[in-house]
């Protein structure tokens, strides 16, 4: 169970942010130099350098989307003109990517920030450049929504596995289509129907809360409030729930810690993006409080459980429930070791959770609870604290990656094995990389009174 450090404060974590930022410009350039872009786009490092692996076109937004962060935290011009010349160039395909569901990851994370960023202030305004960006956020939201499975209670945006398989790693992409919608835009099918996004949004976050996310409820024998199943199956006559599965865990049953980390994120995003959304829009849906009831018992249940389920230190192994874990002893007990003989850890999960703990901590504050708000603030603040020193941060030169022992698919044995070791462990990856980035703009915001930042401050 993690041990909150309570006594932590933004403005404590600024020596380790401003090191953070200076090791993570180098490494952004770094990238730029060695990397072969006609193999794709960069996904994991092996042995200090980036590569890809086929899967989908799915981490070149955060590959750009990196540059903009620098930016936005150091001012460096060079950072924003890379980033904005990299996303004209080379994003344009990932608009109209129909056989993804990543669009919030590749689209937001570039075309977003830059919106964003002109309506801050931070870089200057240009009527047509700003048309831009929010043609190109319309575009994504209703391609993402094009991938359309309906249910008996509803449906939801289905993964690259096809029209059964819901992924839980969606519910952050889900943002696009939220972009999409306050912007305006008008989804159109065939004979013409106009499909509302925002109730594909919500109705994909329910089919999320309500099948990827347990609540101790006896849904199943291995039913733990918070743990939650990286797939959920659906038979596609009927539009009936048929099991948990698992792409990239150890199974359906147990937690695999990196889609955990993506609901722990993507549900408190998405409840302060309602606020900015008008309450007769949400009444259909059951109004506001019902809405937000479930948003924010997903949010806490995840949050609950990434605390009570992860070593004291805040980095998780890779799944809750990997089979040699029991060979570690009391893990739960004692900081994540990295370097163990049996199961590696992901700090990319880490990554993602500390800026879903934060948000849900800011959001509860301001609703009023300012008990569970410190908590899950407090908690979110010593994750980061762990993730911005060694043996997590990368501050080796030659290696590309910023962010140490981030797993990405372990039952593929896709991950590099150092030589000596038996588990994979000292890589980096792209999500990875750029979540810490997220998470570090988020609290030198903090710490500098500047503006809260969301993903949603591009179309307010």
């Amino acid at each position: 169970m993690i041990q909150i450090n309570y006594n932590l404060k933004p403005t404590d974590l600024s020596g380790k942010l401003e090191r953070f930022w200076g090791l993570s410009g180098e490494k952004i350039f770094r990238i730029d130099r060695h990397y072969d872009a006609a193999k794709g786009s960069p996904v994991f490092t092996e042995a200090g350098r980036y590569t890809t692996r086929g899967w989908t076109e799915w981490t070149q937004g955060f590959q750009f989307g990196a540059a903009l962060l620098q930016f936005d935290a150091t001012g460096g011009t060079e950072f924003l003109d890379y980033g904005r010349r990299k996303t004209l160039e080379v994003m344009a395909p990932h608009i109209s990517h129909v056989g993804v569901h990543d669009h919030g990851f590749n689209n937001v994370s570039t075309y977003g920030n830059l919106l964003r960023l002109m309506k801050e202030g931070k870089t200057g305004y240009n009527e047509w450049e700003r048309h831009f960006y929010e043609l190109a956020l319309k575009i994504s939201g209703a391609v993402q929504a094009s991938r359309w499975t309906p249910t008996r209670h509803g449906g939801f945006i289905h993964s690259f596995n096809g029209p059964h398989s819901l992924f839980v790693d969606t519910i952050r992409s889900c943002r696009s289509l939220l972009v999409s919608h306050l912007l305006g835009h008008v989804f159109q099918a065939e004979n013409d129907v106009k499909v509302d996004l925002l109730e594909r949004a919500l109705l994909h976050m329910k089919a999320t809360a309500d099948y990827s996310v347990y609540y101790g409820e006896g849904r199943d024998g291995y039913d733990l409030r918070g743990r939650t199943a990286h797939e959920s199956l659906f038979n596609t006559k009927d539009g009936n729930f048929r099991a948990p599965n698992s792409q990239q865990g150890y199974s359906g049953f147990t937690t695999w810690t990196r889609g955990l980390a993506w609901a722990m994120c993507g549900f408190p995003e998405e409840l302060e993006c309602l606020a900015v959304v008008d309450d007769a829009q949400l009444e259909p849906f059951g109004g506001r409080a019902t809405v937000e009831a479930w948003l924010l018992e997903a949010a806490r249940a995840t949050c609950d459980f990434y605390i009570e389920h992860t070593p004291t230190d805040g980095i998780p192994y890779w799944d809750t429930g990997a089979p040699n874990l029991h060979r570690l002893g009391d893990y739960l007990g004692r900081p994540a070791d990295p370097y163990n003989a049996f199961e590696p850890v992901d700090s990319s999960a880490a990554a993602i959770g500390a800026q879903g703990l934060l948000r849900l901590g800011h959001y509860l504050a301001e609703k009023g609870d300012a008990k569970a708000g410190t908590r899950y603030t407090q908690a979110g603040l010593t994750v980061l604290h762990t993730l911005l020193d060694e043996p997590y941060l990368s501050t080796r030169p030659d290696h590309e990656g910023l962010i140490l022992h981030s797993i990405y698919h372990r039952p593929n044995g896709w991950d590099y094995v150092p030589a000596g070791s038996k588990i994979p462990n000292g890589e980096s990856s792209m999500w990875g990389d750029y979540h810490a980035r997220e998470a570090a703009l988020y609290v030198g915001r903090l710490a500098a009174n500047e503006p809260y930042y969301t993903f949603f401050r591009a179309v307010q």
